[in-house]
């Protein structure tokens, strides 16, 4: 009960700010948005295809990261209740930072849709974020929990360009 607890928790503060609350103040107060990018239909459905295209593949990647996180890490992505086993199932076999990446590919299908150069913007400021956070907290907190499995890991997975094969984890 206590994890499903920090699950919605997670989920409403987390990915609701950073997808819904900032991008939606961001298009309020800026009044900067072209749904589909002013373009007319019958055009405008490869401007909607892009966007849905997005979306849906970040939608769709997070929902299998919460999912490993919960079911083979024990924890959340919650930094205040993490996985309390180290995952490298899935999407972690490809790319170091999945949770992220699936981020990143809404923020772009909201960028598209709304035809939002300042949601472009914001999306790009957060991956900038995003990178120095691992860099400077994240990294070395996930060495100190997880050692020398989490250094062969990171020097066998990029941060955030995904590898063509999956990386196999000798204690998998």
């Amino acid at each position: 009960m206590k994890k499903s607890a920090e699950l919605v928790k997670a989920i409403i503060l987390l990915p609701g700010s950073v997808l819904i609350l900032i991008p939606g103040l961001i298009l309020y107060s800026t009044r900067s948005f072209h749904f589909l990018c002013g373009v007319e239909f019958p055009q405008a459905w490869i401007i909607f295809g892009a966007a849905f295209f997005f979306s849906f593949a970040g939608i769709s990647l997070a929902i299998k990261t919460v999912s490993l996180f919960v079911t083979a890490g024990d924890g959340t992505p919650a930094p205040w209740a993490p996985p309390k086993h180290f995952v490298v199932r899935g999407p972690y076999c490809y790319v170091r930072n999945p949770m992220l990446f699936s981020v990143i590919l809404i923020l772009l299908g909201e960028a598209i849709f709304f035809g939002s150069l300042p949601v472009l913007f914001w999306c790009v400021t957060f991956w900038g974020m995003s990178t120095i956070y691992f860099i400077l907290f994240e990294e070395h907190g996930l060495t100190k929990r997880f050692g020398n499995d989490y250094l062969e890991y990171k020097k066998n997975v990029r941060r955030w360009i995904p590898r063509l094969s999956p990386w196999k984890h000798n204690k998998n």
